[in-house]
């Protein structure tokens, strides 16, 4: 059996590997392509995320399984895959407690603008009055993706005193379903996107979105920037519709530094860093992959398996 695995985890994996295992290092995405090829098993990541899914694209016909930290799918060939019958295992949970944490620092850095204080900073100006003044005490998020990352934020939200709403595609638990969260918009002052992207969640924040929400609430992206209708989100921002926008991903990624969303009011973006603060990825990930591995040899099932149908 064939694997081809990233060097960059080699010192985590190579202790733990069953001897009859032969392995390609890749480090590059030609090598990690030229491995794919021969592989029965893959382990796939690559900066950007469109280069892993190049990689996918490249199997060859003896390839079952491949792994990747990655949790959201939407540049990966799900249809290949799919096609091909080739189990797609994710990274879902590995970034989960971060993309948590990145959420809540956007929601304080929105409610007491320390956007506007670390300028100040940089101007050596002392500020004489704190540029914003709004407690997540008693306020209320919705929180659309009440997923493993969803659950996080509304916990982390929910000691600050905010009162959570969540949304999931079956209504279930208590939180809202697809259908239902519309309506609620003009309730929430922040109203946060944890869902993973797929055809249904695309633009899901249109103009008619947007224009529901309060005008001093906040819009909190840590999900897909391609959910948001970006046109009418810097419409609304102009207008100052809404309070402002806190964006970790946007739509396309890297943004060109001459999109107008750089220079729009009231948004903050954060350049998709979310799942990155931290030191641990690589380490979860390595401990995720080798427990699927031992799955995979004993016929077992894998933690972590995609629906390839549903796109997660």
């Amino acid at each position: 059996m064939r694997a081809v695995l990233p060097a960059i985890a080699r010192s985590l994996l190579a202790p733990h590997l069953p001897a009859d295992l032969a392995v390609t290092w890749f480090g590059t995405a030609e090598e990690a392509k030229a491995g794919i090829a021969e592989a029965d098993i893959a382990w796939v990541d690559l900066q950007p995320p469109q280069l892993t899914g190049d990689v996918m694209a490249a199997a060859g016909p003896r390839l079952r399984w491949i792994s990747t930290i990655y949790a959201g799918l939407d540049t990966f060939p799900l249809a290949l895959l799919r096609d091909r019958d080739i189990a797609l295992t994710n990274g879902a949970g590995i970034n989960a407690v971060t993309v948590a944490e990145y959420a809540v620092l956007g929601i304080l850095t929105a409610a007491k603008r320390l956007d506007e204080v670390v300028r100040a900073h940089d101007r050596h100006e002392w500020l004489a009055d704190a540029p914003g003044k709004r407690e997540l005490d008693g306020s209320r998020a919705l929180v659309i993706g009440y997923g493993t990352i969803g659950r996080l934020i509304g916990a982390r939200l929910a000691a600050f005193g905010v009162a959570v709403t969540g949304v999931t595609r079956s209504g279930r638990d208590g939180t809202l379903g697809p259908d239902d969260w519309r309506a609620r918009l003009g309730e929430m002052d922040w109203v946060v996107l944890a869902a993973p992207s797929t055809t249904a969640t695309r633009a899901m924040i249109g103009a008619a979105e947007l224009a529901a929400m309060r005008d001093d609430a906040w819009l909190v992206n840590v999900a897909r920037g391609d959910m948001v209708d970006q046109d009418a989100l810097l419409a609304a921002l102009d207008a100052g519709a809404i309070g402002g926008a806190f964006l970790d991903p946007t739509d396309p990624e890297p943004l060109p530094a001459d999109h107008p969303l750089w220079r729009a009011p009231n948004a903050l973006v954060t350049m998709h860093l979310s799942g990155r603060s931290q030191t641990t990825m690589f380490r979860r990930g390595a401990e995720l992959f080798l427990a699927n591995l031992a799955a995979f040899v004993a016929g077992q099932p894998l933690r972590n398996r995609v629906d390839l149908h549903a796109g997660y």
